[in-house]
């Protein structure tokens, strides 16, 4: 078994209460015998005034949550997936202003492991009037991202990507034993799909789903789902930390349930290139 540890979190406004929220959960994850500490989609601000934010959004090497972060994982000695922070990117066009949502994987030497920038946005109107348009801030990734971890080999994605069914079936393709899936989700959307999803892109996947996830009425306004989850290669909800208050939980992730899962429903050898009729 492989302990891990899920940060649910009413992010603020202010990037240094929300480092000494992170650092905190890794010290109380590493006391409970995890192995690695998962954080949701932007960990360190949320903010919806985008001229308030744009002062902390920073190049990543001068992020005080992702340097705060990187020391509190060397000094418990664990694995850190922060969800995603808010950065300004490496851009070769003038033009380009938009900033990135990145996600960071830090090994227990504090070290940066791999990094994924969200490639799906937020651009949505939905009917009780909330109105997001993530692109006019975020440039989208591009890249799909993996990385080897104590939990095997480790998909990233962010939030708005579960609703994407092509970059699951590629992160199925090069056999990630888990997905991190950390968000921000919005409270009816999450009440309608959340569950439903992220049950499906683990069948999908036949991997385990971890997805961390902000919860409850932020300093900014918003309102967040919460329930961040843990779900099995089958499908099962191994945990659930529920929609109203922020804290850590933990779960215990079997190795041999993925290769059972694949051996009793081997979708992924199964599959098969679909070609495109023509047109009638």
């Amino acid at each position: 078994m492989t302990r891990i540890a899920l940060l649910q979190m009413t992010s603020g406004i202010d990037p240094e209460a929300n480092a000494r929220t992170i650092e905190a959960a890794v010290t109380d994850a590493a006391k409970g015998g995890a192995s690695m500490l998962f954080t949701p989609e932007m960990s360190g601000l949320i903010d919806r005034d985008r001229q308030r934010a744009a002062r902390h959004i920073v190049p990543e090497a001068q992020n005080p949550v992702l340097s705060a972060a990187r020391v509190a994982a060397h000094d418990a000695g664990i694995w850190l997936s922060l969800g995603s922070l808010a950065v300004k990117r490496e851009s070769s066009d003038p033009a380009e202003t938009r900033w990135a949502n990145r996600t960071f994987l830090i090994a227990p030497d504090g070290s940066i492991a791999a990094r994924y920038d969200k490639i799906h946005m937020f651009d949505v109107q939905l009917s009780t009037g909330e109105s997001w348009r993530e692109s006019a801030a975020y440039a989208p990734g591009e890249a799909v991202v993996t990385a080897e971890t104590p939990l095997g080999r480790l998909g990233l994605a962010i939030c708005y990507d579960m609703r994407f069914p092509a970059l699951f079936e590629e992160l199925g393709q090069l056999r990630c034993d888990a997905i991190s899936i950390p968000a921000a989700f919005t409270v009816p959307t999450g009440q309608a799909h959340w569950h439903l999803l992220l049950r499906t892109r683990a069948v999908e996947a036949s991997a385990y789903v971890i997805a961390a996830a902000q919860v409850g009425e932020h300093e900014d306004g918003r309102q967040t789902y919460g329930h961040s989850l843990v779900v099995d290669p089958w499908g099962e909800v191994l945990l659930d930390m529920g929609g109203t208050s922020p804290g850590l939980g933990f779960a215990d992730l079997d190795p041999a349930r993925i290769a059972e899962v694949r051996s009793q429903l081997p979708s992924l050898a199964n599959r098969r290139e679909i070609s495109k009729s023509a047109a009638s």
